[in-house]
């Protein structure tokens, strides 16, 4: 259910706020007053094109805040986008300026199209004019398969499978002769790629193997020479290296010894350095001899790793992707090699794939015509109930087995007769624009019964209808909004009085400036709101009393 409507410095409206009810609510105000804008903020929030001039004069930006109460669907939606909504409300926004515009779901960044996506499950508008796309065939058929969604949502997904198979096949038949012209040249280059992978003896998963060894054979080989380096320093076969000069040290303080005792201590010192530095040298040598590094196995180790990236630049990322690479590229070779052979393959495959969609499209063409005999028979009916008296309906579904499409081969005419004793014509030819809302709120109506879209908004769905026919169509929202939260903006008074919830749009001009206010009507305001739809001028008591009779009709319409 829409919850409310938050709208800041769009157009008229400088600031404005709506909480939506349950039920039918009806927002009605003088022509110019901001109707049609406060349902278009609606449609900018959820996506529509928006245009800097929108922006109220003298503001940088404007604001448009709606929120629903959430349902299934929406919620599964928003978990697959790990958009939170702890608090079971889904709240879309629009910050529109000269330069951006940005989308938040719940206080998420978002984009367009997940607002478009989102909305599908949310609210269904029916805006100004919309009632002309009941003249375009695919709307038409749109609306066909929105009836029969039950069995003809699956037969469409099949359709569609079939459909795509077939139209890869023709693709694929149709390059096979500019493939053959090159195919020398092709089959060439393919034979030299196959080889080249061929020679290097991949095994799956060895690139991950290899550099991991290589690393551990990079460490070792690099600790070896450090250590080397170390022992070298320490008894090497030069004079220089420190084990020879504290030998030869020894030797020069043995002689001072025989002439003097004093420095016997500082003599010994010196020998336990030689001492210390013979342990280190055996336990480095140790080391060294049971570490098991081979220069010519790191080299091979090297040598491998480069041929297999090698082939990663050319063929894949792994050596998985690279062998499945080689697969692929066999199978073209062998195709090239005997394109005759493969192009009479590819062709008894697609007319295979001929039968397959053309049985799963007449299946879909026999649903279809089965939910357009039981669409019209409704159309009917709701149609008399609006006025309608002598009114017969029948959808067309019209095959054209040629046609390969994800829709199946069907196109579809909505034929009407209006007057009795006239034959069914394409509703494009003889409906009129107040003739065409009325069947739009009809057909609204039955495909309402078949979704579970909780809020529907009507604009102006009252176009060219007064009188009993307003009557009618009032009943028709009524009931209507005993299973969905309709919201609807008329200026006809019959319809008004039906509202569950009557808001009134009124533009006032102060300080320089015009604004647009919506203020919640109590009763005493709905009969006054009612007796200037019904067209006094001026509120006497006999236009109250006569807006009062109405608001009472409704009331006793409503508790039928």
């Amino acid at each position: 259910m829409l919850e409310s409507i938050y709208v800041k410095n769009l157009a008229l409206i400088e600031e404005c706020g709506i909480d939506f009810k349950e039920g039918l609510n009806i927002l009605t105000g003088e022509t110019g007053a901001g109707k049609s804008v406060l349902i278009g903020s609606v449609n900018l929030a959820l996506g529509a094109r928006a245009d800097k001039d929108m922006i109220r004069t003298g503001a940088e930006d404007a604001f448009v805040s709606i929120s629903f109460s959430e349902s299934a669907k929406a919620r599964t939606l928003l978990d697959s986008w790990d958009i939170p909504c702890d608090d079971g409300t889904i709240v879309i926004s629009r910050k529109i300026s000269a330069t951006k515009n940005i989308f938040k779901i719940n206080g998420e960044i978002a984009n367009a199209r997940q607002v478009k996506e989102l909305a599908e499950y949310l609210i269904d508008i029916h805006g100004q004019h919309e009632h002309q796309s009941l003249l375009n065939n695919a709307r038409q058929l749109e609306m066909l398969d929105a009836y029969g969604m039950e069995k003809i949502a699956p037969a469409l997904e099949k359709c569609a499978e079939s459909a795509g198979k077939l139209k890869a096949l023709r693709e694929e038949l149709s390059s096979l002769s500019e493939r053959q012209k090159g195919s020398d040249r092709e089959i060439d280059l393919l034979s030299y790629e196959i080889k080249e992978i061929d020679d290097a003896n991949l095994i799956p998963g060895e690139d991950e193997e290899l550099e991991e060894k290589y690393k551990i054979m990079q460490a070792a080989g690099k600790n070896t020479e450090l250590l080397n380096e170390a022992l070298n320093c320490v008894s090497g076969d030069d004079s220089g290296d420190a084990g020879s000069l504290i030998s030869r040290a020894i030797q020069s303080m043995n002689r001072v010894k025989s002439e003097d005792e004093r420095i016997t201590s500082a003599l010994d010192k010196l020998s336990e350095a030689e001492e210390l530095l013979g342990d280190f040298s055996l336990e480095i040598s140790r080391y060294l001899s049971d570490t098991d590094f081979s220069e010519e196995e790191f080299k091979e180790t090297e040598e491998r790793l480069n041929l297999i990236n090698t082939l990663k630049n050319r063929y894949g990322a792994t050596v998985d992707e690279i062998l499945k690479t080689r697969d692929e590229k066999e199978n073209e070779l062998l195709k090239l090699r005997d394109i005759d052979a493969y192009r009479e393959k590819i062709k008894k495959e697609c007319d295979e794939a001929e039968a397959v969609y053309a049985a799963s499209a007449r299946n879909l063409s026999k649903l279809r015509t089965e939910a357009a005999k039981r669409f019209s028979k409704e159309l009917e009916t709701e149609l008399k109930e609006l006025s309608f008296g002598t009114v017969a309906f029948n959808i067309e579904v019209i095959p054209d087995e040629s046609k390969v499409s994800n829709l199946g081969f069907d196109s579809c005419e909505f034929m009407i007769s209006v007057n009795l004793g006239e034959p069914l014509k394409p509703m494009k030819n003889v409906s009129s624009g107040g003739e065409l809302s009325r069947i739009m709120l009809a057909i609204k109506t039955i495909l309402a019964e078949k979704d579970d879209i909780d809020s529907l908004i009507f604009d102006e769905i009252d176009a060219g209808i007064s009188g009993r026919t307003a009557w009618e169509v009032s009943g028709k929202l009524n009931r209507l909004s005993r299973k969905h939260q309709v919201i609807a903006i008329t200026h006809l008074a019959q319809i008004a009085a039906m509202a569950d919830a009557h808001f009134e749009i009124k533009k006032t001009s102060a300080e320089g400036k015009t604004v647009t206010n919506i203020s919640m009507l109590d009763r005493e305001g709905e009969i006054g709101e009612l007796a200037r739809l019904i067209g006094a001028d001026e509120q006497s008591e006999a236009s109250l009393t006569n807006a009062k009779e109405l608001k009472d009709r409704a009331d006793a319409e409503k508790k039928r």
